[in-house]
């Protein structure tokens, strides 16, 4: 922390930085807390995410028999700020099942795209830190999802879904349009 005699304006830009340092620190402790994240969920309509994540077990395992969750990132009311989902919202981006297999693979499904299933892996990091994979085929080729944007038109209908994830060799982006 900067000294009394610090002029005012770099003790202002260094409790700044300081705030932000911390902040951000008990964003990352919270998202810890909630779970490894999966992949998103944007829309067209404003800046708000839904974001998947996994609950894992000390050991980077599936937590439960029902790990994954869905919850809102309010990124229009600022970084850290998140909601749950609401009982209206389910049929859109709610999970429609999920099951753990006996080597502790997800399948999951979205409500929203039933004929898609996601698999994900979990498991420990090169670095030693519990990570999640959501693998889904993007374009006929194995990938990992990280993001599904939504079109929407008026009035209040899906124009198209458009599918976002990482090559498995992670080399670059694949995409499909799922037209509805």
């Amino acid at each position: 922390m900067p000294s009394p005699a610090t002029p005012p304006r770099r003790r202002f830009h260094a409790v700044v930085t300081l705030s932000l340092v911390l902040s951000a620190a008990s964003v990352g402790n919270a998202e810890q807390a909630r779970g490894l994240s999966l992949f998103t969920i944007s829309k067209s309509e404003n800046k708000n995410q839904v974001q998947y994540a996994v609950r894992t077990d000390k050991n980077c395992a599936p937590a439960s028999a029902a790990p994954v969750f869905a919850y809102w990132r309010m990124l229009e009311q600022g970084p850290s700020r998140v909601a749950p989902l609401l009982p209206r919202e389910e049929r859109a981006y709610g999970i429609a099942s999920q099951s753990v297999d006996d080597k502790g693979r997800i399948r999951l499904v979205l409500r929203a795209v039933p004929n898609r299933a996601i698999v994900v892996e979990t498991g420990r990091a090169e670095d030693g830190s519990c990570q999640a994979l959501a693998n889904m085929p993007i374009s006929g080729s194995p990938a990992y999802l990280f993001d599904v944007y939504v079109k929407l038109k008026w009035p209040a209908t899906v124009e198209y879904l458009l599918l976002r994830g990482w090559s498995r060799d992670r080399s670059h982006v694949l995409t499909e349009k799922l037209k509805r």
